[in-house]
């Protein structure tokens, strides 16, 4: 049986519709943050999809010295609680280091572990103890399969309010895959299934200073996860990517999401009729 996580007032997971975790990569300014998780609500309440606002406030695992990271952890919890209080919204973020968990616990309803951070116990076990939900990226460099033991982690902590997001594997220099086959054996762990939409298509370092994207492929590998069951999906967008200052290269305009979110809710209706009646 599936764990059911009860986030505001929605669950995720037990074949329920899926959630959408979106926002941009990073926080460039409180405003442009705000405009986008205002914009992103209003579709969500239109097409009665559940809602996480995602947004990066220090992203510390950038490719180059010299790139953006973001306004750091005292300034970016502030616009993230700032959002979440005005908007009425659940906030997600991801934490890098050990020194901020306990801030960005008592602001962030989901907890992210970055991919790069899966295998690391001590910090996977430090979040678990304080977060309320965690999310925890599939390392690149991981099976699926590996991730029960990510899983054991967590739960040796006390926290069972666990989601497990993929975003692709490794494949060969500069490029990532999403083979389908992960999102049902990552389900049958008993635990929520995000797929990562536009992180599943980086081209990691792909451009020498930064990564790369396949910006057009987001929405097929976003209906093959849908149609296979997925519990949600995690989507970075900006209103004008090519001018965003991180992840641009992979990130959806905002404009297109909504058109994009009703074609994958008749797919996820569809997909989760048929579970129900089995």
């Amino acid at each position: 049986m599936m764990k059911k996580i009860k986030i505001k007032d929605f669950v995720v997971g037990d074949n329920k519709k899926f959630v959408l975790i979106a926002g941009p990569c990073v926080i460039e300014d409180e405003q442009s943050a705000m405009d986008i998780a205002r914009y992103l609500k209003k579709i969500a309440t239109k097409l009665d999809i559940p809602f996480i606002f995602k947004a990066s406030y220090d992203k510390a695992n950038r490719t180059s010295i010299k790139s953006y990271r973001g306004p750091g952890a005292q300034k970016g919890l502030a616009i993230l609680k700032t959002i979440k209080d005005k908007l009425d919204i659940p906030v997600l973020s991801d934490v890098h280091r050990f020194e901020e968990i306990d801030e960005a616990a008592k602001i962030l309803d989901v907890v992210q572990v970055p991919a790069f951070l899966c295998r690391q116990t001590d910090f996977i076990l430090e979040i678990a103890n304080k977060a309320r939900v965690i999310n925890i990226k599939k390392g690149q460099f991981l099976a699926p399969w590996d991730m029960a033991n990510v899983i054991e982690k967590a739960r040796t902590a006390g926290n069972d309010r666990i989601m497990i997001t993929e975003r692709g594997a490794s494949f060969g220099y500069n490029n990532l895959v999403f083979d389908v086959r992960s999102l049902p054996i990552l389900r049958e762990m008993g635990y929520p299934v995000i797929f990562d939409a536009t992180h599943s298509v980086q081209l990691p370092g792909g451009q020498g200073t930064c990564s790369g994207g396949q910006r057009d492929m987001v929405k097929y590998l976003a209906r093959a996860a849908v149609a296979a069951g997925v519990d949600g999906l995690f989507f970075e967008v900006h209103r004008d990517p090519d001018k965003a200052l991180c992840d641009g290269a992979n990130s959806l305009y905002l404009n297109d999401m909504e058109k994009l979110l009703a074609t994958l809710k008749q797919i996820d209706s569809l997909v989760k009729k048929q579970s129900r009646s089995i």
